[in-house]
């Protein structure tokens, strides 16, 4: 069968229904329960706010900005789309599955797609309300934008490196629709980073201009007194165990255990020459994160098992884009080749065990990056230059499920609702 091709037309209405609370949709195992992220991820209101229904399912969309800056958001469910008005002209993009981040010459620009999933540990719940442009975090140079896996509360950590200025975005309040800084303080300019971990944040510390450790600090931005070094600081995400941090001799790994900040060394294996990861990636909240070795993996892909505390070097087929680890039953890791396939790899041994056709090939040829994202059941990919957004079966051979065709170029795309 071809797969359905789909004309993107404006409009849409939102369904709203209450629901208890549901099963858990991402195939959490029984173990996950006693990771020491979870308990971050417990806590009174179930991710519920003022004005918003709760529902049967994930609202899962595809957030997309063009060049221009004008905000488009696509319903997976009903394949409605609706204009959520536009921001500057978008350089970058990070998303934490409801808030969509965007580097833009006024600074980063917060746009609230309205659809999120709180994680529960055992189950979820399931969100939506209205989308809006909720306003801009000013700074100098483009930064560096780190979320968790909650979005309505905790903290969002934003770096700017011109001026060195680490700034920490309360999350409940952007839930209500506000822009709040919990903390700005300024370091020495670098490339860095502000990582939150529950109640506290663990912002890098440069010398030289190179990053070269983290340093803890408390809500008030008062330093705790814990420090870890860390060189050459960068990449970070948060899985079910803790955030991670990716350095030069290998990763550090971040939890709340009885409302102490806990900070662990995950050293790469004996003698590998491997390139360090430095930009992870994953099916959002699950244990195992992927990076590749090298700017086009040619040293292979970094699988780093967050609850096993151990790295795994995998092979690459081929030159490749992106990585994610899906972290299934099955270890599937993505990949974006070069030439704008998607491979579906074994977490085992790198072996390819399927692949689509060439689908975003004019844009890397172009130099315009594909997102790739994947959540439980499918994998997502743009292709900005071709105007089109797919929807992969990833444990289906790669079968292309949906493409759907944009009026404008989808420059920066989230997945949001999850």
């Amino acid at each position: 069968m071809r797969p359905r091709i789909s004309s993107l037309a404006l409009g849409g209405v939102l369904g709203l229904a209450l629901v208890a609370c549901s099963g858990d949709p991402a195939g959490s195992s029984g173990a996950d329960a006693t990771d020491a992220a979870a308990g971050d991820a417990t806590g009174d209101g179930h991710g519920a706010v003022a004005g918003a229904a709760e529902v049967s399912e994930p609202q899962l969309g595809l957030t997309t900005i063009d060049p221009a800056g004008a905000v488009t958001h696509l319903d997976l469910l009903d394949e409605s789309v609706s204009d959520l008005g536009s921001v500057g002209a978008p350089s970058a993009l990070t998303t934490d599955g409801r808030y969509l981040f965007a580097q833009t010459d006024a600074g980063v620009e917060v746009v609230d797609s309205g659809v999120w999933t709180w994680d529960h540990v055992d189950h979820f719940h399931y969100y939506r309300a209205d989308p809006a442009l909720l306003g801009t975090v000013e700074g100098d140079g483009d930064a560096t934008v780190a979320t968790t896996n909650l979005s309505t509360t905790g903290g969002t950590g934003l770096f700017f490196p011109d001026s060195g200025e680490a700034v920490l975005l309360d999350t409940e309040a952007l839930s209500e629709g506000e822009i709040s800084e919990q903390f700005r303080v300024e370091v020495d300019p670098h490339a860095g980073l502000v990582v939150p971990v529950g109640s506290f944040a663990l912002v890098t510390e440069a010398t030289d201009g190179v990053a070269t450790s983290v340093v803890a600090r408390g809500a008030d931005g008062e330093p705790t007194g814990l420090e870890e070094p860390c060189v050459r600081a960068s990449g970070t995400i948060t899985t079910r165990v803790g955030a991670v941090i990716g350095c030069a001799d290998g990763a550090l790994l971040a939890h709340v255990e009885d409302e102490e900040l806990v900070v662990e060394r995950i050293p790469y294996p004996a003698g590998t020459t491997a390139p360090p990861a430095t930009s992870f990636a994953n099916r959002e909240g699950r244990p195992t994160v992927a990076a590749l070795a090298g700017d086009a993996g040619e040293a292979g892909i970094w699988l780093l098992d967050t609850r096993e505390r151990a790295w795994t070097l995998l092979p690459a087929p081929e030159p490749l884009v992106v990585v994610s680890a899906v972290d299934d039953a099955d270890q599937h890791v993505l990949a974006l080749t070069a030439t704008g396939r998607v491979l579906v790899l074994s977490g085992e041994d790198g072996a390819v065990l399927a692949a689509t056709e060439p689908l975003a090939a004019a844009s890397l040829a172009a130099g315009v990056r594909p997102t790739l994202v994947a959540d439980q059941q499918r994998a997502y990919l743009s292709a900005p230059l071709e105007q089109r957004l797919h929807e992969i079966d990833f444990a289906d051979a790669a079968r292309v499920a949906r493409t759907f065709e944009t009026t404008t170029e989808p420059a920066f795309t989230a997945e949001t609702g999850r």
